[in-house]
């Protein structure tokens, strides 16, 4: 799997979660309908189904989705929270996707 695809199915899955997550907080902080909860629940399974996608040791696989996860998590709060990253976030965001670039892409032996 190459790095563009391995990269793109972590940015949709980590999507997919934090959409499953965000729908019941509106319900629960928000006021919101309690109908949120069956797309939350669609976007939780489809969470889980993305992350067996890859070709690669689940352990391995959920290590290095952490630093894509804390990633869109920063965009989700710039765009749909509506707050603006800090620079330490930005910081913390660059070390985070070198950890995860080391733990999926480092060659291998045999």
């Amino acid at each position: 799997m190459s790095i563009v695809t391995t990269t793109s199915l972590f940015v949709a899955t980590a999507f997919f979660e934090i959409t499953g997550c965000y729908l019941p907080y509106l319900w629960l902080r928000e006021n919101r309908s309690a109908w949120l909860l069956i797309p939350a629940g669609a976007s939780l399974a489809l969470f889980a189904w993305l992350l067996s996608l890859h070709p690669t040791a689940a352990g391995r696989v959920y290590a290095a989705y952490g630093g894509v996860y804390v990633s869109v998590a920063l965009v989700w709060l710039w765009l749909v929270d509506g707050v603006r990253p800090h620079v330490w976030d930005l910081v913390g965001v660059a070390v985070t996707l070198l950890g995860m670039s080391i733990i999926m892409f480092a060659p291998r032996g045999g």
